[in-house]
């Protein structure tokens, strides 16, 4: 969370979307969800049976019989992203999405080359504790930081794997040389929030905004984003990486948004950081 630096309207950030899903979020949710003003039905009427099955698994969830999984917003992206899934273009960014775990908290991160390297937010592994790597159909890997760039929430991480083995051939998202979009204009994200991995969802572009305790814009998208969303990679319609989902913010004029880092600001990073390692001629 933002500190109150100004003493004056602070900017109240929820950047922990990797931690657990909490019981008061789950009723702020469930009361989001019915304050929505309902579109007219089409087509065939959602069965009754199916509206009591998910009642009575939230019931079971509140009490914490069973872990906290479902919810009315999962079940919806849940349906989303296996709508989504069936593009083939989002099919083949779902195996560049990695799990990343490190101690106690969970997030999302991106392979970026065919030899392991990936991008994540910062606050995901700045605990100091081991990381761990899970590739969808690649499966585990130890995660090393290969650079932390705190003042805009990135870090860097390469793939080990635990026999020593050289790391090759994975899938990979390619980063766009700049942030460039149009106001409005329609994107996709693909993480792992609450308990499920590579869940595909949709949203738009609202466009910058400056935040508190930060030197730098960030984007605003019109997207629903969730705890686990942290590193998620923002693709536009040309398949490339245009930022990285790092937290949400209630803005009165949107309501709550998702925030995202700009791209460019990881490639101006990496650019200062290798002319920084370039010895003197």
């Amino acid at each position: 969370m933002s500190e109150d630096r100004n003493n004056q309207n602070p900017d109240i950030i929820d950047d922990d979307l990797y931690e657990e899903f909490e019981d008061e979020e789950l009723f702020e949710l469930l009361e989001e969800e019915r304050r929505k003003p309902k579109p007219e039905k089409k087509g065939p009427v959602f069965p009754k049976w199916a509206f009591w099955l998910i009642a009575i698994m939230m019931f079971i969830n509140v009490i914490a019989i069973i872990p906290k999984t479902f919810s009315l917003p999962a079940v919806d992206f849940l349906f989303k992203s296996a709508q989504l899934s069936t593009n083939s273009d989002i099919n083949t960014y779902q195996r560049s999405i990695v799990v990343v775990e490190s101690g106690k908290s969970k997030g999302t991160g991106f392979s970026i080359s065919e030899d392991g390297y990936i991008i994540t937010n910062h606050h995901v592994i700045d605990n100091g504790e081991k990381i761990s790597l899970a590739y969808p159909e690649e499966g585990l890997f130890q995660g090393e930081v290969v650079a932390e760039f705190e003042s805009v929430d990135l870090a860097l991480l390469k793939a080990r794997r635990v026999d020593g083995k050289k790391v090759e051939d994975l899938p990979s998202l390619p980063l766009a040389e700049e942030t460039s979009f149009k106001e409005r204009e329609h994107v996709h994200f693909i993480g792992n929030p609450l308990r499920f991995t590579g869940i595909a969802n949709e949203g738009e572009v609202i466009g910058y905004t400056r935040l508190d305790d930060w030197e730098e814009d960030v984007l605003m998208l019109d997207a629903p984003i969730y705890h686990g969303n942290s590193g998620s990679p923002v693709i536009n319609m040309e398949g490339e990486v245009i930022a990285v989902v790092f937290a949400t913010i209630k803005r009165e004029q949107h309501g709550k948004v998702g925030l995202a880092i700009p791209i460019s600001y990881y490639h101006h990073k990496i650019e200062n950081l290798e002319e920084s390692q370039t010895p003197d001629q």
